[in-house]
């Protein structure tokens, strides 16, 4: 079978132009000559900023760009009618397409509602802080720019768990809702701040059957009316797994469709926590590898002190690899962002090549790593900043050695807490196939490492272009292959 690459087709900071469905259809036939198998676009339904809202505000499922709501008609990312074009030329091109999926919250109610609530201690969430009391809560969701079309639902405060914000007072804190499906949160496999079942906005409560109905409904009109290929899920540390065992489960027998997909629980320090989920979702979804990203962070952070014999150490591709979902960055982690986690420049292509040429793992690329971005926001420290990401120039020679070459019996040689290496020996369905990558995150080096003898004689070449010299592999498929400092070596056959 062929190596698969998946793409995120979107930033955090893409441009609120309404030009990314349109920039998707007409790079999907390069993309795929590229390399690139799968592609993950951003949430398409109008968030509580309408046509500035990035989707992870989620105001209206049914809303793909269509209605004006929220002060626009389209999304930013485009309108509806261009997001199904886009899914289309996706597919026409060869490409899976991947649907982001945000249910744990919505925003921007359209009314207020009076709501009896519960103080909670942010700390320890399971812990009231005020008897129940009566606030005012932006809770009663009606749609008025749709009108009823496509669904007649319309959610009110039992439709939700807890919300974060009191119109009456004007005062910001965490209320747990008292609604008649339980007096607090709903059980989640996150024990952080004691249950971390509340996240932002207006929690959806997944208890109300009601609401269960509705997103099941949501789900086939969704598939139905846009024709993905699966899932990528939002926040699901914050929501109870029955959920999306159930609703997956639905859409697959109904629709006969395997749709792949992979959930964002984010822990990059707590393998265990993703371990319990897919426990918890039998195996249903596959994950981002979030530990395995944290140890890319680390070890470009502490340069020739990181030990690289443990790079793989504590992450999901090494203890589960068919459930894991590698990736060096994502819109999460980028510089600015909440969960700033950026792997330095150095490293990237050391990072790409340790998700690319291994064997295990279902490799995910950022949109920045391929088409570069620029942006202005404001820091930690509440000054503003002008960020500039360079695009990795290496990255298509990478996934071009991924598709064709970056196959066979691997042999790993972490043996020395500076250079790492590891050799893949190439099989007889892909020609010329073979390779051996060697790291080195200290001074300039070599490593002897084995090939097989299938590659006996052959001349190798450095094809990320950092070492001039040929290597000639010796009779018995082993040859000393260079790096120089700080960097990635790509060897494979002069062609």
């Amino acid at each position: 079978m062929d190596n698969y690459t998946m793409l995120q087709f979107f930033e955090w900071y893409y441009p609120a132009d309404g030009s990314l469905w349109a920039h998707f259809k007409n790079e999907a036939v390069r993309l795929k000559s590229l390399g690139i198998d799968s592609v993950w676009l951003p949430p398409a339904h109008k968030g509580m900023a309408g046509d500035r809202a990035s989707g992870y505000d989620s105001y209206d499922l049914y809303d793909l760009g269509e209605f004006d709501q929220k002060g626009s008609v389209r999304t930013k990312y485009g309108t509806k009618q261009e997001y199904i074009d886009a899914v289309k030329a996706g597919k026409e091109a060869g490409l899976a397409v991947y649907a982001d999926i945000v249910l744990n919250h919505m925003g921007g109610g359209d009314e207020k509602e009076k709501v009896m609530v519960k103080m909670v201690e942010p700390d320890n969430r399971n812990e009231f802080i005020s008897e129940a009391f009566e606030i005012e809560a932006y809770t009663k969701f009606t749609f008025p720019g749709r009108e009823g079309q496509y669904s007649e639902f319309q959610w009110d405060y039992q439709c939700f768990s807890g919300v974060d914000y009191n119109a009456s007072t004007q005062e910001t804190a965490i209320y747990s809702i008292q609604n008649q499906y339980g007096d607090g949160w709903q059980d989640v496999l996150d024990l952080e701040n004691g249950n971390y079942d509340y996240l932002m906005l207006s929690d959806i409560e997944f208890r109300n059957p009601h609401v269960r109905e509705e997103l099941t409904r949501w789900g086939e009109w969704f598939y139905e009316t846009v024709g993905f290929d699966g899932f990528r899920l939002d926040a699901i540390k914050h929501m109870d797994p029955q959920f999306f065992n159930e609703w997956l489960d639905h859409l697959r027998n109904k629709y006969g469709n395997e749709f792949f997909t992979v959930g964002e629980y984010w822990a990059p320090y707590d393998l265990q926590s993703i371990l319990d989920y897919i426990d918890a979702s039998g195996g249903r979804v596959s994950l981002f590898d979030a530990p395995l990203q944290a140890n890319f962070f680390r070890a470009s952070k502490e340069n020739a002190d990181y030990n690289l014999t443990t790079i793989l150490d504590g992450t999901l591709v090494q203890v589960c690899p068919q459930l894991a979902v590698t990736l060096v960055e994502n819109h999460d982690t980028q510089p600015l962002q909440s969960l700033e986690q950026t792997v330095e420049g150095w490293f990237r292509p050391i990072a790409y090549a340790l998700i690319l040429f291994r064997q295990d793992g279902y490799p995910c690329i950022f949109y920045t790593d391929l088409y570069g971005s620029k942006y202005q926001d404001t820091g930690n420290d509440g000054e503003e900043h002008e960020i500039t990401l360079e695009k990795l120039d290496q990255l298509e020679t990478m996934l071009y050695f991924r598709k064709h070459r970056a196959y066979g019996a691997q042999n790993d040689y972490f043996d020395e807490p500076n250079c790492i290496g590891w050799t893949r020996e190439g099989d007889d369905e892909h020609e010329n196939s073979g390779c051996a990558v060697i790291i080195s995150n200290s001074e300039e080096t070599a490593k002897t490492m084995h090939l097989g003898e299938r590659n006996a004689d052959k001349v190798f070449v450095d094809y990320l272009g950092h070492v001039e010299d040929e290597i000639v592999i010796g009779p018995d498929g082993s040859a000393e292959f260079k790096v120089k400092g700080r960097s990635v070596s790509l060897w494979a056959e002069k062609m």
